[in-house]
């Protein structure tokens, strides 16, 4: 017979393994470290100017950053805090550089659908760095216990309670608190308060706002983190619920990130795992947009149409029974989307089926299936393989033509999100938050 700790040694000898991994694909020390971009990938990729232009810019003026060039001179390279100071100090022919952010606070997108290997950490990964190189500072929070987005980032070692189950902890000393104090007698309240629960709990729970946020290799990216150990997070919110019967557990990420000043991030990007529980509920009732990946087979129309399906029922069941709760603890219900969006990737277009599957995609769904799929090519397949984005992959490492094709894939379903953020940022109010 085998038991727990069958599982536990298992779990060790993966452990080891994965950091001999870890330790291979990132740099000694396990520091990762954002390559620097050439000139021709700034004018051609960022800026959209010819390269001779920026070149002209930078020679009449030294003050601007001059990069780094190259032993024999031919070529020279920036890295991304150079390139955001050139964004905000060049203009082309009176045109700004700097992204269109209107005013308010982030807008928060979860890429979710609990079918696995549909590329939802490759998504949001992509549009992470796609958003950075576009110059918008970006918080991505990875609500998936394989941390896959959170190693590629270049974290490896991550404390459970500096993840989304810390901010549950919090969330449910500071509810606790809060629904005691509006009962006249404390006696008459049929909740716990913060210092009745549990010790680990509290002392979770005394973190402030911004403990969570790590930062990352890339400047203007941080992360909030998981980890393999925060997988019981299912597990404890359930008894978290049972201890406190008002606690609108779903509201918790919303509430947090509400504490956030509105001019931290532009953009929050949620990779949420493959189910639906507490932590992929808690991304759906944060995000104001929903994307939602699906790869080119029937297996992943059928999840995918089931994930829709039982997503929906979830949510109005907890519209259903949380109304008044929801309410006094600063959240609205029914929850809305600003909008909804299927993704279509590793799309191969010379591949009938794929054809096929996407014209049924596009039968059933409309026009929330996104025009540009991501295309599966060798550099889509090293970036999950190495966990790197097309991005941070260096152009030199394989042919350039190869490295364009993945790189124009990405940017055009990157620019068809940024459609989509810009849409939804100018199209309705942002909420007030008190």
């Amino acid at each position: 017979m085998r038991n727990h700790s069958d599982l536990q040694a298992m779990n060790a000898r993966s452990l080891a393994q994965q950091a001999a991994v870890r330790r291979a694909t990132f740099d000694p020390g396990e520091v990762k470290a954002l390559r620097p971009f050439s000139i021709w990938e700034i004018s051609t990729f960022m800026f959209d100017v010819p390269a001779d232009t920026l070149r002209k810019k930078l020679a009449e003026d030294p003050s601007l950053p001059q990069g780094e060039t190259e032993e024999d001179g031919r070529q020279r390279w920036f890295t991304l805090d150079e390139i955001n100071e050139l964004r905000r100090r060049l203009r082309f022919r009176g045109k700004r550089l700097l992204p269109e952010r209107p005013a308010g606070r982030a807008l928060r997108v979860a890429v979710s659908n609990f079918k696995g290997g549909v590329g939802k950490t490759v998504v949001a990964q992509h549009l992470a760095h796609a958003a950075a190189l576009d110059g918008y500072r970006v918080l991505v929070v990875d609500f998936d216990p394989q941390a896959t987005l959170t190693h590629s980032m270049g974290l490896v070692e991550v404390k459970e309670w500096h993840t989304v189950w810390g901010i549950m902890c919090r969330d449910l000393c500071r509810e606790a608190d809060r629904i005691m104090a509006t009962y006249d007698d404390p006696d008459d309240c049929p909740y716990p308060a913060a210092d009745e629960l549990p010790e680990d709990v509290q002392s979770i729970g005394a973190q402030r706002v911004q403990d969570f946020i790590q930062p990352t290799c890339w400047p203007t990216i941080d992360i909030i983190p998981s980890c393999a150990n925060a997988a019981f997070v299912e597990f404890a919110s359930a008894q978290y619920r049972a201890l406190h019967k008002a606690w609108s557990f779903f509201g918790c990420v919303a509430r947090y990130l509400d504490e956030l000043p509105d001019d931290q991030y532009d953009l929050i990007l949620f990779d949420c795992p493959p189910a639906i529980g507490y932590q992929s509920l808690n991304a759906a009732f944060a995000a104001d947009i929903l994307y939602i990946p699906s790869g080119p087979g029937y297996w992943e129309y059928d999840s995918t149409t089931s994930y829709l399906g039982q997503l929906g029922d979830a949510m109005e069941d907890i519209s259903d029974g949380f109304g008044a709760l929801a309410a006094d603890a600063g959240l609205t219900l029914p929850k809305g989307f600003r909008d909804i969006r299927l993704l279509m990737t590793r799309f191969e277009n010379g591949n009938p089926l794929h054809t096929a599957m996407m014209d049924a995609f596009r039968n059933v769904f409309g026009a929330d299936v996104c025009q540009n799929p991501v295309e599966m090519t060798r550099a889509v397949e090293q970036s999950g393989r190495f966990q790197r984005s097309i991005y941070e992959q260096d152009y030199r490492d394989m042919t350039r033509e190869t490295w364009k094709r993945a790189r124009h894939s990405f940017d055009r379903a990157y620019d068809e999100f940024k459609g989509t953020l810009l849409k939804a940022w100018r199209d309705e109010p942002q909420r007030e938050v008190a």
